[in-house]
């Protein structure tokens, strides 16, 4: 086997999805501390100034304690390099996160003891269902009062449509937690209240029978214990890894990310279970991660990280190859050569230039604009990923800024904003008025933030009279400019130049879809750039 195959192999790139409170930053920080990436996991709490964890640095992360961003985050453990993309947890971000998942080769569904499968959870394993994204589930707070533990394994199975095997089995719940037992290693894991952030006591055991249990454990918790786990391997199957990696098993850890207690469990088992990087599938072909030669797409930008810098940095998926600081890239969508001299890879709340990095590694690499959510990096083929779509905003607002000798830094600042994929940015082709789209309310007040604190614009949101913004395209040119002559006051284009049309609701939608039958009305839109051509891909017309 050669180094750059067994490099590519350890490789575990995943994603963290769960609803908001469920404990997703405190499992992020607690496998970090693990991973020994942070030396001392942040005092996370509900709210405000006090809320410090490392993966969220944004202003209004720390006001509202939620994450609004996707951090990367790359630390080695157990002989594995992992790459976790930490997602936001608030739906109103949804477009940000469904980005992030593209870029990963399974993840972690954080699901809160007490209150099961909830709706966010649903849509961002539905989100992953539709990738076949391997996925394993972490059940959080056992600490705490908490549903049974079978009542939770079969409303996952029901609700998500998953079969599922318990990798470790908890003993008690709430005051009465002490721990787990690893169903896979027999091992006993009892948890100490007063440890911190020491790694939880283990008991080796020799099976259920051992009498080490009976010795460490309440006569009624040994019986219980014994009783499910015969009740389990009764019910369940046993893990199938080729199961699990086409999506349809999920093995089930227990514990309390809190008390980092289970998190060493599910680290071990992620690099165990988890796949390495997976091929991706680009318009022309499919690509293997063992392929010599490097490609990569772009899923993410974010400018102002540094805020010493005006930085604007492309996360950037490797999907092939061996990446060497320095190479020459061909960015596909303009034809261009770029020289890759500073790429950084993300360490917790640092950053290091990263000289050396594999198919599943994920690359920041520093531009002005250059580089868009979407675009392709190769060593010279014009190849495409798919998978990267924009879509249709749920909510619309006109920009009104008060300085007007400002418009032109506001125009430069929308789409710059556009181009991370934070915001729709739409100019009108009547009157040239800005109309922002987002997919949530809080996501204009992040905007707001954003453009007063990076950009010093002060700016207010008003309402339009449009609900709703879809793509138009059409099979041949005349049918556009037809559709465009007879509709120049609902029209607009966003940050591409692609054209949109701005309906004031439903019903107007339907008429103009009616009218225009050979029209298409998009709800997503996704660039593909095929030799150097751009051309539009859609799914979705509604």
């Amino acid at each position: 086997m050669s180094i750059e195959t067994s490099a590519i192999e350890s490789r575990r790139t995943f994603a963290i999805i769960s609803h908001p409170d469920a404990g997703k930053t405190t499992l992020t920080e607690k496998l970090l501390l693990f991973g020994g990436a942070v030396q001392q996991a942040g005092a996370v709490k509900a709210r405000g100034d006090q809320r410090r964890a490392r993966s969220d640095w944004m202003k209004v992360e720390q006001e509202r304690g939620i994450s609004v961003t996707a951090s990367v985050m790359t630390f080695e453990a157990d002989g594995c390099t992992f790459n976790l993309l930490d997602t936001p947890g608030h739906e109103d971000f949804s477009e940000d996160t469904y980005r992030t998942l593209t870029a990963v080769d399974s993840a972690i569904m954080v699901i809160d003891a007490a209150k099961g499968i909830e709706t966010r959870t649903l849509k961002l394993f539905e989100v992953c269902r539709l990738r076949d994204v391997p996925i394993v589930t972490f059940v959080n707070k056992m600490d705490r009062e908490a549903r049974d533990p079978f009542e939770l394994m079969d409303e996952i199975e029901k609700t998500l449509a998953l079969d599922v095997t318990p990798a470790t089995w908890p003993i008690g719940q709430g005051r009465d937690f002490h721990g787990c037992y690893d169903l896979i290693h027999d091992e006993l894991i009892l948890i100490d209240r007063g440890a911190g952030n020491k790694l939880p006591e283990i008991e080796k055991c020799a099976g259920l029978d051992d009498p080490k249990i009976d010795a460490r454990l309440p006569a009624a918790l040994v019986e219980k214990l014994r009783e499910d786990v015969e009740m389990i391997r009764g019910l369940c199957q046993p893990f199938d890894e080729e199961s699990y990696r086409a999506g349809h098993l999920t093995p089930v850890f227990f514990g309390s990310a809190l008390r980092s207690f289970g998190v060493r469990e599910l680290l071990q088992g992620l690099g165990e279970m988890a796949p390495s990087p997976r091929p991706a599938k680009a318009t022309t072909r499919m690509v293997a991660p063992t392929e010599g030669k490097v490609a990569g797409f772009v899923f993410k930008i974010q400018a102002n990280m540094d805020k010493n810098h005006r930085d604007r940095v492309a996360f950037v998926r490797l999907v092939s190859g061996e990446f060497k600081r320095g190479m020459k890239m061909k960015h596909v969508r303009s034809g261009r050569m770029l020289a890759i001299n500073n790429p950084v890879q993300f360490m917790a709340g640092d950053r290091e230039t990263a000289d050396l990095a594999y198919a599943g590694d994920i690359l920041g690499i520093p531009n002005h604009g250059t580089l868009r959510i979407g675009d392709t990096l190769t060593e010279g083929e014009d190849l495409a990923f798919l998978g990267v779509p924009s879509f249709a905003p749920e909510m619309l607002r006109r920009v009104k800024l008060d300085d007007p000798m400002k418009v032109k830094h506001l125009r430069r600042a929308l789409e710059q904003l556009a181009e991370e994929g934070a915001s729709q940015v739409f100019r009108r082709q009547i009157g040239g008025d800005y109309v922002v789209g987002v997919v949530g309310p809080l996501q204009f007040d992040v905007l707001k933030s954003r453009l007063l604190a990076e950009y010093g614009l002060d700016i207010e949101f008003e309402s339009v009279p449009f609900e709703l913004a879809r793509w138009v395209d059409a099979d041949d040119k005349k049918t556009i400019e037809t559709f465009a002559d007879a509709n120049k006051m609902n029209l607009a284009e966003d940050h591409d130049g692609a054209l949109v049309y701005l309906a004031r609701n439903q019903w107007y939608l339907q008429r103009a879809k009616d009218d225009y039958p050979n029209v298409r009305f998009l709800a997503t839109r996704e660039q593909i750039v095929d030799a150097g051509a751009r051309l539009t891909a859609a799914s979705q017309t509604h």
